[in-house]
């Protein structure tokens, strides 16, 4: 059959009789499965909102892959093959007879057919033209998560609470987002036309489907508009008026697209920046111990190339940004010079302005994970892999799920909303495709000093005014949130060398820190990327896999499986740097340290060709959990050293690999293990527990307590109920000491050498800890993914060292105890003694969704609501948010 053929699953029409035709080849044989909590139902009218809030009531498939997805953290030990699809989805092709839920053919269309089963009620988009399947994949898109993408296009623009209302949580994303891209409505749109104009025929073909996509949007607000079925937000902030209709939903364009592909690229795909940050943790640490021994322990923390990093890529040197001999042009601030630029002018009413990006919140958010297994160690003899991306919890999801089947299309999986013209992340009919953030370094903050006045700068040997992009918002209250009316503005000030973000001077020159991002500007270009993933006839194994990866410029490690081969590929616009400069610190603005042939004017540069990025064929098997790409690799994340969450994958993988007869359900089990581990138990324990061994405890609570963290430890260190749904830990009172402990010995181990100084400074570069009931970090509370920031390797080791066992990148000092072994075994009984005695409420404070003293709920899962429908917490799983098993038996 030809990849080109439509899959229409039969059902019935409401525009007409059954429509039934073949389904596209699907070489899975049943072997492919995914999961998407917490349902595939992203909108909800005002009434199904109403009941939602009254009673607690779900509209259909709002939250029915909730529960499967929650109880694999109970269910994974008995799982076998046969019950995989008990936890996920079967992601098979098409949609037997007798699960048909509806089949529509949108607008009356007789080239396109949406089929939804009755399961999850995810659409099977199958068209006879390539106009006909993209409009009915937008249409979708429009039914499933109208509202969320009309609330993103909005915060791509900064315009989020004159369209939501003036909430915090709108005005914190607002404020997020729009700093780091300040389009003007014509760059937005340019965007678009230069991502199509590059590409040739498929730049055309793009530029096509994203117009017959809007299309099936458009048809879908204006179908649900005359039918008053559109998502019930709108009437709660005012755009639509329960009983006359009055009022209007803004039809999508182009231009939105780009402004929501600006925020997931902000998210997930823009590795780097940090480099203030950098530079301050540099300078105290000079400042302490002078600048040839302090840069040495600077960079022992730092950890750029650490030899005990757990690998994606094992085999082979990928260098980039190997730090340079003999640093040129860094430009360093001058001692408490450095202030934020501010984004949030003229505030009344209601207005806030959340912390601006400070030089101490460099850290991103990441995405995981994924274990991928060769045939030559599975038991069938074919790759087998467990993937998917992290993408946080929210109500709705940011993905959703579809089929799109139509000529040059032919995948299952999952996409952003309103970016769903393509399959981002899923399957193909003989190969499956997933990503996980890899961090490398597309960043870059240049120092450009100020002429006239302070908004002049040199930019080439020229005093040029910088370009000032405002967004004004005011709001006023709303059914939705109640907050009073507000306003404020955001105002950017842009120079060719990107966003002003810091003030400072250096050398006592007064300069403005620029954020220059290879993406900005660009954020349409990997469109083409996905394209080709989606195209049956392009990818036929690995190489075509890697030639479509590397039209994506966002910063992603990607991984392949089908039936004979398995692959990896890192992707990303990594600019060429010049030579000298230390990509980790601030540079001067000069034409001698800018990026390789930069054109200002388009953001283009000369890029690290497609050879020297880190790529591996065949690999015996493939991890990664946000750890180390590979070696000489530098990326912009700290932490990446000894002890990894990367490591909880490796070991159990490995170990998989060396018994042989890898099955799905093994690998599975491996995952879902990981995912409830505490790294530090795991880990660090075993060596904090050594140093205390070397004489006896003579406390008898401080030992109770010690007794308490081995028993957890010989159990596994894992945070699990005790039974099914049960909500306490089956090692309570070990999870409660190590949480408490954690922070206090991290503390107490360095800051003493360190100075308090230097000790801040560097937990501003790496938070000390990020446990599951963490309210702070990157993630914060109830985000489910955890451990992958903090000092577990720093920690080990420090603690190794005091062991006298041989560590490789060691740090440049000894820390704990001043490097004395019964000095450093004081430490850690003083502040596990601490620790012990702290009461669950003491550890676990409670906030808006649980009481003080909770663990379990301050562990816990919860749905970030972006709509009118709430959910309810879930056990926390350190895993994935969509997540596919896949295995497949044949090819084409």
């Amino acid at each position: 059959m030809s990849p080109l053929s439509p899959a229409v699953a039969a059902g019935a029409d409401r525009d007409g009789p059954p429509a039934v035709t073949a389904a596209a080849d699907d070489h899975c044989g049943g072997q492919c499965s995914d999961i998407l909590p917490p349902g595939q139902n992203g909108n909800a009218t005002l009434a199904q909102i109403l009941l939602n809030q009254a009673f607690g009531t779900q509209p259909a498939h709002a939250e029915d892959q909730l529960g499967p997805y929650a109880n694999l953290a109970t269910g994974y030990p008995s799982l076998t093959g046969d019950t995989i699809n008990s936890f996920f989805n079967d992601a098979s092709f098409g949609v037997p007879a007798d699960q048909v839920a509806s089949t529509v053919r949108p607008a009356g269309r007789t080239d396109v057919t949406i089929v939804r089963d009755k399961k999850t009620g995810v659409p099977h988009i199958s068209g006879t033209t390539r106009y006909g399947t993209e409009f009915g994949a937008g249409y979708a898109a429009a039914q499933d998560r109208l509202w969320l993408m009309d609330l993103f296009r909005h915060v791509g623009r900064g315009e989020l609470t004159s369209f939501a209302g003036g909430a915090p949580a709108n005005q914190g994303l607002e404020q997020q987002f729009w700093r780091s891209a300040p389009y003007t409505e014509a760059e937005l749109q340019a965007q678009i036309d230069s991502a199509a104009a590059k590409a040739g025929a498929r730049g055309a073909q793009a530029l096509a489907d994203v117009e017959a996509y809007l299309a099936g949007v458009n048809a879908y607000i204006d179908a649900s508009d005359k039918a008053r079925t559109f998502p019930g937000e709108y009437v709660l902030t005012g755009h639509k008026d329960a009983i006359t209709n009055a009022g209007t939903i803004e039809h999508f364009e182009p231009a939105d697209l780009v402004a929501l592909a600006s925020v997931i690229g902000a998210l997930f795909g823009s590795g780097g920046g940090g480099e203030v940050n950098n530079a301050l943790s540099l300078l105290a640490a000079q400042q302490k111990y002078g600048v040839a021994e302090g840069t040495k322990v600077w960079e022992s923390f730092r950890q750029r190339n650490d030899p005990e990093a757990v690998l994606t890529v094992r085999d082979g040197s990928f260098p980039y940004l190997t730090p340079p001999a003999d640093p040129q042009g860094r430009a360093l601030p001058d001692a408490g010079s450095v202030t934020a630029e501010p984004l949030v002018y003229d505030r009344t009413g209601s207005a806030t302005a959340q912390p601006a990006a400070t030089a101490l919140s460099s850290a991103r958010r990441g995405m995981s994970n994924a274990l991928v297994v060769s045939g030559e160690h599975t038991a069938s003899g074919h790759p087998v892999a467990v993937f998917g991306p992290q993408t946080g919890y929210f109500a709705p999801q940011l993905l959703m799920l579809q089929e799109i089947q139509g000529p040059g299309l032919s995948a299952r999986g999952a996409s952003f909303a309103g970016l769903s013209m393509y399959v981002e992340l899923g399957r193909g009919q003989d190969y499956a495709w997933s990503a996980t953030t890899s961090g490398q370094d597309i960043i870059d903050t240049y120092a450009v000093e100020l002429c006239q006045d302070d908004v002049h700068y040199l930019y080439r040997g020229t005093c040029v005014p910088m370009e000032k992009v405002e967004r004004k918002n005011a709001w006023t209250p709303t059914v939705a949130d109640g907050t009073a009316a507000g306003s404020y503005t955001m105002r950017v000030w842009r120079t060719e060398y990107g966003p002003v973000e810091y003030r400072a001077t250096v050398g006592g020159k007064k300069v403005a820190y620029t954020s220059l991002r290879s993406s900005f500007l660009h954020e349409a270009d990997s469109i083409i990327g996905f394209q080709m993933l989606n195209d049956p006839d392009h990818v036929k194994g690995p190489e075509g896999f890697r030639s479509a990866v590397q039209h994506i410029n966002y910063t992603f490690n990607w991984f392949y499986a089908d039936a004979e081969r398995t692959a990896y590929y890192n992707s990303g616009d990594n600019p060429v740097r010049a030579d000298g400069v230390d990509a980790d610190f601030p540079v001067w603005a000069r034409p001698a340290r800018e990026w390789r042939n930069w054109d200002p004017a388009a953001n283009t540069a000369a890029y690290t060709p497609a050879s020297a990025h880190p790529q591996s064929t065949g690999q015996d098997y493939y991890v990664s959990w946000n750890n180390k790409v590979a070696r000489d690799y530098s990326t912009a994340s700290w932490g990446d050293g000894s002890v990894h969450r990367g490591n909880l994958l490796d070991d159990r993988v490995r170990a998989l690999v060396e018994r042989g007869g890898v099955t799905r359900a093994a690998l599975v089990r491996a995952m879902a293990e990981a995912g409830l581990t505490d790294l530090r138990a795991e880990d660090v324990l075993p060596d904090l527990l050594k140093v205390i061994d070397t004489a006896p405890v003579a406390d008898s609570a401080t030992q109770a307590a010690v007794d308490r963290l081995r028993a957890w430890l010989t159990a596994g260190g894992r945070r699990t109920v005790t039974s099914a749904g049960a909500k306490t830990y089956a090692h309570a009172d070990a999870v409660r000491i190590m949480d408490a402990w954690w922070p206090l010995l991290v503390k107490a181990e360095f800051a003493p050498g360190l100075g308090t100084e230097l000790y801040t400074a560097l937990t501003a570069n790496l938070p000390v800890d990020e446990s599951p009931s963490a309210a702070h970090g990157p993630t914060g509370a109830h985000a489910g993914s955890a451990f992958q920031y903090g000092w577990w390797s720093h920690v080990d080791k420090d603690l190794r060292a005091v062991l006298g066992e041989p560590v490789s990148g060691p740090l440049a000092r000894a820390y704990c105890g001043g490097g004395d072994r019964a000095a450093c075994r004081d430490v850690l009984l003083t502040t596990l003694k601490e620790a012990a005695a702290k009461t669950p409420a003491q550890v676990y404070p409670g906030d808006d969704n649980c009481a003080a003293g909770d663990q379990w709920c301050a562990d816990a899962v919860v749905h970030r609501t972006l709509g009118g429908i709430k959910h309810g917490p879930i056990a926390w799983q350190n895993r994935p948010t969509y997540q596919q098993v896949v295995e497949f038996t044949s090819r084409r």
